[in-house]
C-alpha cells in the first residue's frame, strides 16, 4: 500500500492524497490549489493520475482546497462514489456551483473587459460539471463503522472546524491510517471540539498554523472596536469571508454586539448569495455545533441579505456608513472585489480579514502592507486601513493541533505533515518529534511513501 501525495505538501491548497493497494485506488480530498499563479496553475495541469482510475474519493469537509476540483475529476473520466458526511454533502451542493458560475462569471466579464492574457478566457469548469460530480455524492453518519465496496472500512469522526468536517479513519487491509482533515479549535463557541482519535498505524495531519498560535484577546471585543473606530470616522468595513463557517461566525459576534447596544445603528449587509445559502444550512444543522436553535436564528437575522447584482451595485453606491460581509475570504474573487475597488482608495474604510491568508491571494499582499493590488486588470491604491484578526480563524492553532495529538495512546509508524506553508508544516514536525517523540516528515508534492 502506498500513498501520493498529490496537494497540499508544502502549500496549504489543493488537499488531494491518493491512497493506492493493487488495483485499487481512493482519494482523499479534491481540492483546488489556490494563491500564487504556480499553484493555480496546477488546476490547469492534467491530473497526475488518470481519473477513470480511482474508485473513489473521501471527503473531509466541503472548502474549495479540499472539494473544489471535483467537477474537473468527473469531467475527465472518474465515476465513482464520493464518501463524506451528510452536511458536507449539503456544503458541497453549494460550493461547487456556486465555484462554477464565478469561474464562468470571470471567464465572461474577462473576456469583455479585454484583461485576460488567454483568448477567450476558459472557466476551469462550468455549471454542467458541477451538477454532474453532485450525482455522485454518498452520505455517511458519523462515528460509525462504515464497510465501502471498494474494500476498506471508514469511520467519520467530527473534526469541528465548519459544518460537516471530518477526520477521516482509513481501515484497510490491517493498517488504519487517521486524515486529521482540517481541525477545528478547542472551545469554539460555535462548532464542536474535535473529536479526540486514539491512534493509527499511519496519520497525516494539517499545519495551517503550526508555527503559530491565535491572537488570545477576546474576538467579539476586537471586532466591535475595529467596527465602531471606522464608523466613527465615516467609514464603510469590507469583511472578506469565507462563505461556509466564516460568514456565520461574523454573523454571531455582531449579533452579540448588537444585543449588548453596540453598533445599534450600524446597517449589516451580507452580499454573498452562497453564504446567505450557507446560512440556512447553519440554522437547520446544529449537530455540529454548541448554539442552540434560536441563537443561529439570531445570528442570521442580523443582516440583510444582498441577492441580485443590481442591489450588490447600489451597495457599493451607499456612502453610508455599514459592515460588508462578502466572499471570497481571500479576495481572490467574487463580489468582495467590487467593494476593495471602492473601498480600498478611501483611508476612511477598514478592509477587516478574519484569518489566514495564504501565499500570492489578494488577501496575503493586503495583510502584509501592499501599496497596491491588481483587480480586473488595474491597480487600485490601498489607503484604507486593513485589518486581520486572526483569532477569528476556525483552525486549530499549534497549540491546538498538538492538543488533539495527545489523545493518540500509541505513536503512529509515520507521521505525514501536510495542509501548511513550508514553515509552517516544518515547525510543527519539528514539534511532534521534540514534544511527543514521534517519527514525523513534511513530504513534498508529488512524493510517494510506502505504508508497510
Amino acid at each position: 500500500m502506498q500513498i501520493h501525495f498529490l496537494g497540499a505538501a508544502g502549500t496549504v491548497t489543493g488537499s488531494r492524497y491518493l491512497l493506492e493497494r493493487q488495483d485499487t485506488r481512493l482519494l482523499v480530498d479534491c481540492g483546488l490549489f489556490q494563491g500564487l499563479k504556480n499553484l493555480r496553475l496546477r488546476n490547469w495541469a492534467p491530473f497526475p493520475v488518470k481519473p477513470k482510475t480511482i474508485a473513489a474519493v473521501l471527503l473531509t469537509h466541503a472548502h474549495l482546497d479540499h472539494s473544489g476540483y471535483l467537477p474537473a475529476l468527473a469531467r475527465d473520466g472518474f465515476d465513482g462514489p464520493i464518501y463524506c458526511s451528510k452536511a458536507t454533502r449539503e456544503l458541497c451542493k453549494i460550493l461547487l456551483a456556486d465555484s462554477a458560475r464565478l469561474q464562468e462569471q470571470d471567464a465572461e466579464y474577462a473576456n469583455r473587459r479585454g484583461f485576460s492574457k488567454h483568448h477567450p478566457a476558459l472557466p476551469l469548469y462550468d455549471s454542467q460539471d458541477a451538477r454532474r460530480v453532485l450525482r455522485m455524492f454518498s452520505s455517511l453518519s458519523f462515528a460509525d463503522s462504515h464497510d465501502l465496496r471498494e474494500g476498506p472500512v471508514l469511520r467519520l469522526h467530527r473534526a469541528g472546524h465548519i459544518l460537516g468536517a471530518a477526520s477521516l479513519e482509513v481501515n484497510w487491509r490491517g493498517r488504519r491510517i487517521v486524515f486529521s482533515g482540517d481541525l477545528g479549535r478547542y472551545d469554539d463557541p460555535l462548532t464542536v471540539d474535535p473529536e479526540p482519535i486514539d491512534g493509527a498505524h499511519y496519520l497525516i495531519v494539517e499545519s495551517t498554523y503550526g508555527d503559530r498560535l491565535h491572537d488570545r484577546r477576546d474576538p467579539k471585543e476586537a471586532l466591535g472596536s475595529v467596527v465602531e473606530k471606522t464608523i466613527r470616522r465615516g467609514g464603510t468595513v469590507i469583511v472578506p469571508a469565507f462563505a461556509v463557517g466564516r460568514a456565520q461566525m461574523l454573523l454571531y459576534y455582531l449579533e452579540q454586539l448588537k444585543a449588548s447596544g453596540r453598533l445599534a445603528n450600524v446597517p449589516i449587509y451580507l452580499n454573498s448569495p452562497m453564504a446567505a445559502e450557507a446560512s440556512e444550512l447553519f440554522v437547520r444543522y446544529g449537530d455540529d455545533q454548541k448554539l442552540s436553535d434560536e441563537q443561529r436564528r439570531r445570528a442570521c437575522a442580523v443582516a440583510k441579505y444582498v441577492q441580485s447584482v443590481e442591489e450588490s451595485k447600489a451597495l457599493n453606491d451607499d456612502e453610508t456608513p455599514k459592515v460588508i460581509i462578502s466572499a471570497s475570504g481571500m479576495a481572490t474573487g467574487g463580489r468582495v472585489l467590487h467593494h476593495l475597488k471602492k473601498c480600498l482608495p478611501d483611508p476612511r474604510n477598514t478592509i477587516l480579514f478574519s484569518g489566514f491568508q495564504a501565499a500570492g491571494t489578494r488577501g496575503a499582499a493586503l495583510v502584509s502592507g501592499a501599496d497596491s493590488v491588481k483587480i480586473h486588470g488595474e491597480y487600485v491604491p490601498v489607503r484604507a486601513e486593513v485589518e486581520n484578526l486572526t483569532m477569528l480563524s476556525a483552525h486549530a492553532d499549534a497549540d491546538g493541533i498538538l492538543r488533539w495529538l495527545r489523545n493518540f495512546t500509541n505513536p503512529p509508524r509515520m507521521t505525514f505533515v501536510t495542509h501548511g506553508e513550508p514553515t509552517a508544516a516544518d515547525t510543527l514536525r519539528r514539534r511532534i518529534q521534540d514534544e511527543l517523540g514521534w517519527r514525523c516528515v513534511a513530504p513534498e508534492q508529488l512524493e510517494r511513501a510506502t505504508l508497510s
